[in-house]
């Protein structure tokens, strides 16, 4: 039987390893990629891509009903829930044929099915790919690279059922609006679903371990998103866990315990969103030289595994469990391989975060506490919405920006934004953090005047008690 053989091959076509098959490909390696599923993996099919598109609906939604504010009058919205998700899943479908016209552009070979290395060869290690038919072949490569991602965290007394009690997946394409939801964790995930749902007229809890929501965030930005949470309606519960779930019955039976005990409570819909696993298993690694930890692959500062010619990438090599990290890492490996003096590892304190919610969250870099915890002496700026021209006129005061500098030598250390659009405008911070710059550049720079962005300048004036409209 010939063997197919490859200069690489790339397990798995999410935004780390169609960008790595992209980049490899644009460097002269003849590159193909596995995928059992969806081109895009889970981020462009089931994450990223459509709740965005179900969170611009809601936003949309939301705005339509204080509409007369802005002098505009309407009758109340009146909400296709079914076109809602349509709608998601055609955006997910546009960009997942953009991801093969893509590859197909740059001459990467497209395998249809799941990847299992299977030894090795002469011409490197070998990959058998097994369709959904159950037909195999076997390619070879060089180097091989994983991105597997990851998949839902299941805890035990709260596994799903697809019906009533949901992951991330099912709770895109529900088949009707619940009247009551359960969100079980308040990292990205469950608060953009808490919201999304929320701002349609559920009546959503979000329960958290923890002894505040969004607990990655820095400490204030947390409790401002509290606070404006529950101005939305949402009950939030915070030192809490959920003991189990009864879906028998029809509706979701929840055993909720806080600090004065367990209630029963019940929900038309529950939410497990409890963080994620990696997808290692069936990938033939026990043989090899790869080393395994709870579901993540050990890998160094160039994603190589222990095992020479294995790398690894994106979710299944470690936090933070981010789509951007992942297509960066995906094209400084295709760089490692070939040998490019570019490649360079990844500075995970330079990896912003986003939180699609309303109000949006975003951050970069050290919050105030870890800051503080890693022996800085530090000064902090602080700037409201409320104080930006374009906030007002827009109609969205709700926010603040949190900028955090070294006293001694002005480096920017880190950034944390709610608000509206903060999405967009941590990109900002991040290149402010990538080119180490001090408050001296950020305060020197002309920001365009009537922005949102303004606000970033004002936070770090603020911070050397130099600020101007506060």
């Amino acid at each position: 039987m010939k063997i197919h053989s490859f200069d690489t091959v790339i397990i798995g076509s999410g935004p780390g390893g169609y960008v790595a098959a992209i980049k490899a490909a644009q460097l002269g390696q003849n590159v193909a990629v596995i995928e059992r599923s969806e081109l895009g993996g889970i981020c462009l099919n089931w994450g990223c891509i459509p709740t965005k598109a179900l969170l611009r609906t809601s936003e949309l939604y939301h705005t339509l009903s204080h509409a007369d504010e802005f002098g505009i009058k309407v009758a109340k919205p009146d909400l296709d829930f079914k076109k809602v998700i349509a709608r998601s899943r055609a955006v997910s479908k546009q960009l997942a044929q953009g991801v093969q016209h893509l590859l197909k552009k740059n001459k990467v070979t497209i395998l249809n099915g799941r990847g299992q290395l299977s030894g090795k060869s002469a011409e490197g290690h070998q990959i058998k790919v097994t369709d959904t038919d159950g037909k195999e072949e076997t390619v070879s490569a060089k180097n091989v690279v994983i991105a597997t991602g990851a998949r839902a965290r299941i805890l035990p007394g709260l596994e799903p059922d697809g019906e009533h009690i949901w992951t991330a997946k099912e709770a895109m394409v529900p088949k009707e609006l619940p009247k009551k939801l359960l969100v079980i964790g308040s990292g990205a995930i469950g608060i953009e679903f808490a919201s999304f749902y929320n701002a349609l007229g559920t009546d959503v809890t979000v329960v958290e371990v923890q002894d505040r929501i969004l607990p990655v965030e820095d400490a204030e930005i947390s409790k401002f998103a509290h606070k404006a949470f529950e101005k939305q309606g949402m009950t939030l519960l915070t030192g809490t866990t959920v003991e189990s779930l009864d879906a028998s019955s029809g509706k979701v039976i929840a055993q909720i315990k806080t600090k004065k005990g367990v209630e029963e409570q019940t929900f038309d819909k529950a939410i497990v969103a409890v963080g994620i696993v990696g997808n290692t298993e069936g990938l033939g690694l026990e043989p090899l030289n790869v080393q395994v930890d709870r579901n993540q692959i050990h890998v160094n500062e160039g994603w190589q595994t222990h095992e020479p010619g294995i790398y690894a990438i994106g979710d299944i090599a470690g936090a933070p469990w981010l789509a951007h990290k992942a297509s960066h890492e995906g094209v400084m490996v295709a760089e490692k391989m070939a040998g490019s003096p570019q490649a360079h590892p990844v500075n995970k304190a330079a990896v912003p975060g986003c939180t699609y919610s309303m109000p949006q969250i975003a951050s970069i870099g050290l919050t105030e506490a870890k800051a503080k915890k890693a022996g800085y002496d530090i000064k902090v700026g602080r700037f409201p919405f409320i104080g930006n021209g374009k906030a007002i006129a827009l109609g969205e005061t709700e926010g603040m920006m949190k900028t955090i500098f070294d006293q001694k030598t002005g480096a920017f250390l880190g950034a944390h934004l709610v608000g509206t659009e903060v999405t967009e405008m941590i990109q900002g911070f991040a290149i402010a953090l990538t080119m180490e710059a001090t408050e001296a550049e950020l305060m020197q720079t002309i920001f365009p005047h009537p922005t949102l962005s303004e606000m970033m300048h004002e936070s770090t004036l603020d911070a050397f008690d130099q600020v101007i409209h506060m």
